[in-house]
Formats: structure tokens, sequence, C-alpha cells
């Protein structure tokens, strides 16, 4: 699907997603023209989604992360996702197995934000109950 030059690209675009295409170019030791080439088809092969911002991890480690664990009416599941998707501090959604229908991690700068989030997810239609754990510290992140 990819070869070792296209893998080279996307570690150096996952690091850096707003390096110069010239500054590409020298590392792989491509034109730029070729490497814009290679850039595009990554894209049209819907191998890169899109570019976007890494936070700095002094920023990310101040933000308070909580896991949110909810029963949700089948029912009402997809309105409810709907939802949940366009609250901002509701970073990710997993569908998962057992007592509980998703996973919601949640990051905010503030306790206050992260209470008003929960009572944002609860008081969607559909939500039957939730469990909320606060992360308290991480010991391996990738």
């Amino acid at each position: 699907m990819m070869d070792a030059t296209d893998e080279k690209l996307l570690k150096l675009l996952t690091a850096n997603s707003r390096e110069a295409t010239s500054s590409l170019a020298r590392k792989l030791g491509l034109s730029r023209s070729t490497v814009q080439d290679r850039i595009n088809k990554l894209v049209d092969r819907k191998i890169i989604a899109g570019f976007t911002v890494k936070q700095h991890e002094d920023y990310e480690g101040k933000l308070i992360s909580a896991h949110v664990l909810l029963s949700i009416d089948q029912k009402y599941a997809q309105q409810a996702i709907g939802l949940m998707k366009t609250h901002a501090p509701i970073k990710t959604l997993y569908v998962v197995s057992g007592e509980f229908d998703l996973i919601a991690i949640v990051k905010a700068p503030t306790m206050e934000e992260i209470d008003q989030t929960l009572d944002f997810i609860l008081a969607i239609n559909g939500v039957n109950k939730t469990n909320t754990s606060l992360v308290l510290s991480a010991k391996k992140e990738s």
C-alpha cells in the first residue's frame, strides 16, 4: 500500500504537519514537486485525512481528563452520539462492549468545564447512567 518513502513522509508529517515541502524534500532526498505529489496521492488514497494542530505536551498536561462511561437507550444512541460530537470538551467517543455502551474522553482546563460537560451529557435524551473517572496521571501515552 505504501512504500518506505511514503512511510517516512507520513512519519515526518505526523511529527510536524506544518513542515515546509522543501524541508521534507531535503530530508527524503527528493524534489519538492515529488514530495508534493506524494502528499497529494496520500490524501487521494485516504491515508492522510487532513492536517491538524497537535497541542504541546505542556498544555495538554495541564488539561483535566475524565473518562465517562455511558449507558444509553439504543433507540437514542445515534442522536446522543451526534450531540456529543458537537461538544468541544468531548475529545473522543468509543463504542464499547460490556455494562456500558460508550466511553467519552473529556478534556478541559478547569473542573467547572468538566462539570458543565457532565451536565451536558446527562441532559441528553437516552442517557440512562454514567460513571466518571478523573485521570490523576498518565504513565504512558502515545
